[in-house]
């Protein structure tokens, strides 16, 4: 069955109020059911409906009872009666079908059997309704309803015989049957019958007993098994039964029904189908004309509800243009459903509507009619299983279309990337497209530039757009885009073209560079990066190995960054040597100098030619580092320095050489004579540790009260104090005198301590040494027969431990023969052992001498 969308049904949704604004998505969409079902109702009338799974079972006016397929087709056809059909019946099966119609036939057959039941009663029968397993011998039971409900039963010799379940209030409209219950409306309410108790379980009464019940009949629907929902009138009861406790049962039936929801509708009800736990609703219409003030019938009305316990919520509702709605009344309209494919299938005299709940296709449908593309696709997406008639890049070519329709172009752009994927031949497409409206710098930054690649002179489109009128965005592309996604000349000619109207534009010259880079026209594109001083330049020198190219272009690599030049050459000693860049840079003595700076602090030896040179250019650019020079290159003529140190009156350079030459005294006297700096000297003379260097600044100092200060308070623990205090002359006024005479004894005091506290640490040191040597000896030595004699290298122990023997075993483990080792002295009784004594280990004495 093709679920189209409403319109091409021509079933008219009409909204009603407030719906007709609201942008609610429906719940159900409508199909005619057409075919066989147009041929029939052209010349008969629809009066019931029932539906199985497998197919559909029409009663008409005429006494017709057709079995329908589910697209309408007539497959059979039954003449019943001459008069109207009243109800179809079929067992769940589908193969056992019961009717009954307004002349008081009854019909009980199989479909695919031959077993019948034929009975005309003397009234009008209204109803029929077989047991749900007919189909089982045990189960051979239907019902039938005029003035009266009768059971039939097939005894065992396959005999019908009745029963009367129920009489007297009135004639019986409406039954069904669920499993073990039967329940049906007679003119005063709805009774459920338990058919294997044999007991009437409940009664429930009819709320609004105004209404004509044969104009207004009652609609029942079993939910499930024991949920029985009842519509009569404008009421809406839903009712439970349930097990009574065994407590409670007494003389009452084993079940009871309790109602667990009751509401009003706003229309009068023609049938009832649950739709999960929502219920769907067949409204009958009335309305009161504007112009003449008189009543007529409406559109009947489809609406979705849910239910709450004392009253309902409207979840959707649809007014049906039915034909000859107008002349319908309530009881024309029936509701069937079936429960497996959710179908629910309007049923009036003249047309039969079939009502579906939509799918993800027509969510989708919904969507894109709103304009909702975004949704549409995201939809389409979760769930491109399920979805029949869309495809996902359908909807999101749709939706591009729609963004570039309302100008939204940079969205439209970026939307491409995820809806045309991988396709080459769509995003070439779209490209026109974009080029058409003028809006190719919107797409440029999402085309795909590894997978898919598209034709190179979609690129070169984009890039001539950008170079005209956008030298920034262009520039941004080269970097951006790899260089074999165009033809890397085409794009160089254009921008040299640009640049014969602006030489000097830096953008357009950096841009170009790029350009030779990727033609490998390094050459160029180096002489451009210089030109512009340029950052990347050094980055393309490294990565293309182009030294080669600027062995005579120092200069300007150095003036542009010195640093990062410097650096560069020295890594590369191998390509550019050192000779080479010092005569580069002989014109440019600043820049030589830092390149030869930074080549002394690498290596000390490397640059030992250039040591001389560097002398000068340290005096002349960088003095801070001239004194750091002198004393860390091994390389450098003293004399040369000293000249050129003295020269330019630099005294600490000068002080140095001088003490590096040996020519102490005259340092010193520099020291003093020039920078006046009696810590200086002091610090001089403790670093050459020269007696006669302190005697030259004590007779130096000796009538200088300042120095002499100096000295009483730092020579304290180089020479004696006493010498400088006797050679102070009488009367002379010397600053802070008494805090130096202070601090010299407060320096004399603490050399007392220390060295007492030395000796302290050395004496309990060497009285713990002692006790740990002593306990060590005192430890015995195994003496087995693997030992030997160290001097005649037998073993020590004799091999007759009867005989008598004699040996010496010293502290180093070293073991003799007593007859091995020499005769002791009388001047040295002492023994020790020759082995450690000959390789002067320190003599081991005996510690042990064995007898036996």
């Amino acid at each position: 069955m093709s679920w189209s969308c409403l319109a091409k049904w021509n079933i008219p949704r009409v909204w009603e109020g407030k719906e007709e604004e609201s942008e609610e998505e429906p719940k159900l969409k409508y199909e005619r059911l057409s075919n066989g079902v147009t041929e029939i109702l052209q010349k008969d009338a629809a009066s019931c409906m029932t539906v199985h799974d497998k197919f559909l079972a029409l009663g008409t006016h005429y006494g017709k009872v057709y079995l329908l397929d589910v697209q309408g087709n007539i497959t059979q056809k039954f003449d019943v009666s001459p008069v109207k059909i009243n109800q179809v019946s079929l067992d769940e099966s589908g193969e056992h079908m019961g009717v009954c119609a307004e002349d008081g036939k009854v019909q009980v057959f199989g479909l695919y059997s031959g077993e019948e039941f034929h009975e005309t009663f003397d009234c009008p029968i209204k109803i029929i309704a077989v047991h749900p397993h007919f189909v089982r011998s045990s189960c051979k039971q239907f019902v039938t309803g005029g003035k009266k409900l009768l059971l039939f039963e097939r005894s065992w010799m396959s005999r019908w015989k009745s029963s009367v379940l129920h009489e007297g209030e009135g004639n019986i409209r409406s039954v069904k049957w669920r499993g073990h219950l039967i329940a049906w409306a007679n003119n005063m309410g709805v009774k459920i019958f338990d058919i294997t108790s044999k007991q009437r379980i409940t009664n429930v009464p009819r709320d609004d007993i105004s209404l004509r019940p044969d104009m207004y009949p009652c609609s029942l629907c079993w939910k499930d098994n024991v949920t029985l929902i009842i519509g009569w009138g404008t009421s809406v009861k839903i009712c439970s039964v349930k097990e009574r406790h065994a407590s409670e049962m007494r003389d009452l039936p084993s079940r009871y029904v309790e109602i667990v929801s009751q509401f009003e509708t706003e229309f009068y009800i023609s049938g009832l189908a649950p739709l999960c736990d929502q219920l769907v609703v067949l409204s009958y219409v009335k309305e009161v004309s504007e112009k003449t003030e008189r009543e007529y019938c409406a559109r009947p009305r489809l609406d979705i509800i849910q239910p709450l316990s004392e009253t309902c919520e409207e979840i959707s509702s649809d007014a049906l243009t039915v034909r000859g709605f107008q002349e319908n009344e309530c009881r024309d309209y029936h509701l069937e459903y079936s429960e497996g494919e959710s179908l629910f299938y309007i049923v009036s005299p003249r047309d039969v509507v079939v009502a579906k709940e939509r799918d993800q296709d027509d969510h989708i449908d919904w969507l894109l009619e709103k304009k909702k593309y975004e949704e549409a696709l995201m939809a389409a997406e979760i769930s491109q299983k399920n979805i029949k008639r869309h495809k996902i890049l359908d909807i999101g070519l749709a939706y591009i279309n729609h963004l570039v329709a309302r100008g939204e172009y940079d969205i439209a752009a970026r939307k491409c990337q995820k809806i045309l994927g991988k396709n080459a031949a769509l995003w070439e497409y779209e490209v026109y497209k974009f080029k058409e409206i003028g809006q190719l710098k919107a797409i440029s930054p999402y085309l795909p530039r590894g997978d898919p690649v598209l034709k190179p002179l979609i690129y070169e489109m984009i890039l001539h757009e950008f170079l005209e009128s956008d030298y920034e965005g262009f520039a941004t592309l080269i970097r951006e885009w790899p260089g074999d996604l165009y033809n890397n000349s085409v794009i160089v000619q254009a921008v040299r073209d640009h640049l014969k109207k602006d030489s000097q534009n830096r953008t357009l010259l950096k841009t170009l560079a790029e350009l030779y880079t990727y033609d490998k026209n390094y050459g160029n594109a180096l002489e451009i990066y210089l030109t512009l001083r340029h950052k990347d330049v050094f980055q393309l020198i490294h990565k293309h190995n182009l030294f080669s190219s600027i062995k005579d272009k120092i200069v300007l690599l150095m003036d542009f960054d010195s640093e990062k030049a410097v650096d560069m050459l020295l890594d590369n000693e191998d390509k550019i040597s050192i000779k080479k860049v010092v005569e580069e840079l002989e014109d440019r003595p600043e820049l030589q100098h830092v390149y030869l700076h930074k080549l002394f602090k690498r290596d000390h030896h490397k640059g030992q030619r250039y040591h001389e040179k560097q002398i000068s250019l340290y005096a002349e650019f960088d003095r801070p580092n001239l004194l750091p020079f002198l004393r860390d290159s091994i390389h450098c003529p003293l004399e040369k320095a000293l000249e050129i140190c003295q020269q330019r009156n630099f005294v600490e350079e000068t002080v140095y050489l001088l003490s590096r030459m040996g020519n102490s005294r005259s340092a010193l006297k520099m020291i003093m004579e020039e920078l006046h700096d009696v810590d200086k000297a002091i610090e001089f003379a403790k670093e050459q540790d020269d007696a006669e260097l302190w005697e030259d600044l004590i007779l130096y100092s000796i009538d200088k009260p300042p120095f002499i200060t100096g000295l009483l308070n730092n020579i304290g623990t180089h020479v004696d104090p006493i010498l400088l205090i006797h050679r102070i002359k009488e009367g002379m006024e010397i600053p802070n005198l008494r805090d130096s005479l202070v601090k010299i004894l407060q320096d004399y005091n603490l050399q007392i301590l220390l060295r007492e506290g030395c000796k302290k640490i050395l004496v309990a040191d060497s009285l713990s040494l002692l006790k740990k040597m002593h306990r060590t000896q005192m430890k015995g030595i195994l003496v087995d027969e693997e030992n030997i004699c160290e001097s005649c290298l037998s073993p020590i122990l004799p091999s007759d431990a009867a005989k008598p023997f004699s040996m010496v075993v010293f502290h180093c483990r070293h073991m003799f023969h007593k007859e091995c080792l020499p005769v002791p002295s009388m001047t040295s009784p002492a023994q020790f052992c020759n082995i450690c004594s000959a390789k002067h280990r320190g003599p081991g004495s005996a510690i042990l001498e064995m007898k036996k």
